[in-house]
């Protein structure tokens, strides 16, 4: 597939909280203005020709913790992710730079229950938070170095899978996790994940390159973790409630109910396809892609789309084709 103009470019439960994830408060009209439903079409007959009484929207509250241990605190109204950070920082009397990334449903560090772009409606957050600072020497014997990266939406990128036998794994000091803060100390915070993969990549080979890495503050019964790099169907989406919050880049958060078996097939496709081409992982990256190729009706048109999604940032056109070709395969696998 060729589109022209663009660049060639290749980047790189733990239990449940006794206490209740969350409390959906009923409130005035008015309450939780930031957070949108999806309303529902057609004509509604009232009778008499009265008004329609105004439309009770649910005041969301979600529960939170420091990963590493803290009082319960409570946040809500919130839109997207930085918005979030603040309201968790706010409670604890932290900066949200502190804040690395949030699980749900479970204090360890697990990156199968990393929080997204989604949050299911009786979801409780953990926020892991800044902790000891580490460098780490390696040799890039090789151009791939073992890394899957994510990002936490707010400026952090940080490991989410390190692949057994690789460059990294033979590193014991580097951990799932741990937050690339540097490379060659040159600061990367602000960047993308799938910029940091690039960086990482075209990186010269037989050369040693620096990491500087910042760990999340460990709680006592997490010390000596180092990886969970096993996959699991579903990875990083949210499975409570039948509903979940859908926090956006742009625009206002929304409720919406679960994805469909499709939306989810999809998703999981695309996301093993970032990691393959570019060594990321990022399930709202994904989604969004999944939902971008349904609104076009052919690759260039979902290529046009991908270009507005993602600015300046071309992905490759092999990869652009082999996920239209994922989404589609999954799209009619569930017709």
């Amino acid at each position: 597939m060729h589109r022209s103009g663009r660049q060639n470019k290749k980047a790189g439960e733990e239990e449940k909280s006794m206490e209740n994830g969350v409390a959906q408060e009923l409130g005035a009209a008015e309450a939780s203005p930031e957070v949108g439903r999806k309303e529902d079409s057609g004509p509604t007959a009232h009778s008499h020709g009265s008004q329609p009484p105004p439309r009770v929207r649910p005041r969301l509250v979600f529960h939170t913790q420091l990963a590493h241990g803290s009082p319960t605190g409570k946040i809500e109204g919130f839109t997207n992710v930085k918005e979030l950070y603040a309201k968790i920082a706010e409670v604890f009397s932290i900066s949200p730079t502190e804040i690395l990334f949030c699980t749900l449903n479970t204090h360890k560090v697990d990156m199968q229950k990393l929080l997204g772009g989604q949050i299911g409606l009786e979801d409780f957050i953990f926020a892991h938070v800044r902790g000891e600072t580490k460098e780490v020497e390696v040799m890039k014997t090789e151009d791939a170095l073992g890394l899957t990266i994510t990002d936490n939406g707010a400026g952090y990128a940080f490991i989410k899978r390190i692949k057994e036998g690789s460059i990294i794994n033979r590193i014991k000091t580097v951990c799932v996790g741990d937050s690339i803060e540097a490379i060659n100390d040159q600061t990367i915070v602000g960047c993308r994940h799938y910029e940091v993969a690039k960086m990482l990549r075209e990186l010269p080979r037989s050369q040693t390159f620096t990491l500087r890495l910042v760990q999340p503050k460990k709680a006592f019964d997490m010390i000596g973790q180092r990886t969970k790099s096993s996959k699991c169907p579903g990875e990083g989406r949210v499975t409570s409630g039948k509903e979940t919050l859908r926090l956006r880049t742009k625009g206002t958060a929304t409720l919406e109910e679960l994805p469909s078996e499709f939306e989810e097939e999809a998703a999981q496709k695309v996301d093993d396809l970032l990691e393959s081409y570019m060594g990321i992982r990022d399930s709202d990256l994904a989604s969004t892609m999944v939902e971008t190729a349904k609104e076009r009706p052919s690759p260039e048109e979902f290529a046009k789309g991908l270009d507005s999604v993602l600015g300046e940032f071309a992905f490759p056109d092999d990869f652009v084709a082999d996920v239209w070709a994922a989404i589609s395969e999954a799209k009619a696998g569930r017709k």
